[in-house]
């Protein structure tokens, strides 16, 4: 009986508000799928094809509803608004920039799983092998990048950061040239991404504590009431701040960005200045 009375609300979603996002991700599930099953020879041509037709779907579509008023598009996780929407296209149109210098294949490592100066990797590059993973890749962090500006609670918040920044750090060790220099970078990008997430989730639990709630209009209620003790919130704004500027690549945590920069693959490096900046 108790089972019985236990009744369950389905949640509310707004799939005209939230088809950016999806868009972008059902192009880089379909770029997977690209993988397994067309033949390496179109391989390259097909992903670099759907990649652009991708974003600039979701491009098209941002336009569309940039007139549309604030509005829930997911449960209480996303939020639309104009702003949002301008900052979701700014991402799109600068992707779309940055893929077309992706299809300058001979930035890329033929093989990743092959070592540095290994008769593997030398018989990659005279077999003509092209690196076409990056696409759904990029698709990957494309689509995490249009969640973080929309994001309405810390969850989601870390949920984006984390789908736009694990690509980002197998994309970084991709380069052609200066193998170990790129598989280095990558490395120290992870373990650094790593640390600054930890950073942000120990902040999320002293601002949960601090409120009571994950919501960033929850915890801004509870700052504003008088007579509460602060200073769970100073700790976790502290702690929230180190792991977000980190990503921002803000001094004094910029000591990645040099040589990250220098390792990644150099379309790799302009897509990471421009969209996830």
């Amino acid at each position: 009986m108790l089972f019985r009375s236990i009744m369950f609300t389905a949640p509310t979603l707004d799939y005209n508000l939230l088809a950016p996002i999806l868009i972008v991700l059902g192009g880089a599930l379909i770029g997977v799928l690209v993988e397994g099953f067309v033949p390496r020879a179109y391989r390259a041509r097909v992903q670099f094809a759907l990649a652009l037709l991708t974003v600039a779907a979701a491009l098209g579509w941002v336009i569309s509803i940039r007139t549309m008023t604030s509005q829930i598009a997911a449960v209480d996780s996303v939020t639309i608004d104009g702003f949002g929407l301008f900052l979701q296209g700014t991402i799109l149109a600068l992707s779309f920039v940055a893929l077309l210098f992706f299809a300058q294949n001979d930035h890329f490592a033929p093989q990743a799983s092959a070592l540095p100066g290994s008769e593997e990797e030398s018989l990659a590059i005279t077999s003509g092998v092209q690196m076409t993973e990056i696409y759904p890749l990029v698709l990957f962090a494309i689509s995490g990048m249009l969640l973080f500006p929309v994001a309405k609670d810390l969850i989601t918040l870390f949920v984006a950061l984390e789908v736009l920044s694990i690509p980002l750090y197998i994309i970084t060790g991709l380069a052609r040239r200066r193998r170990l220099l790129s598989q280095e970078a990558s490395l120290k990008y992870f373990l650094l991404g790593a640390y600054s997430s930890a950073f942000f989730v120990f902040g999320s639990a002293f601002l949960y504590g601090f409120s009571g709630s994950l919501s960033l209009a929850a915890i801004g209620q509870a700052a504003g009431l008088s007579g509460t003790n602060h200073i769970l919130l100073y700790i976790g704004v502290i702690f929230l701040s180190v792991g977000l500027l980190f990503k921002v690549g803000a001094a004094p945590f910029h000591s990645w960005t040099p040589d990250v920069y220098q390792g990644a693959p150099t379309p790799v490096t302009g897509f990471m200045a421009a969209c996830t900046k």
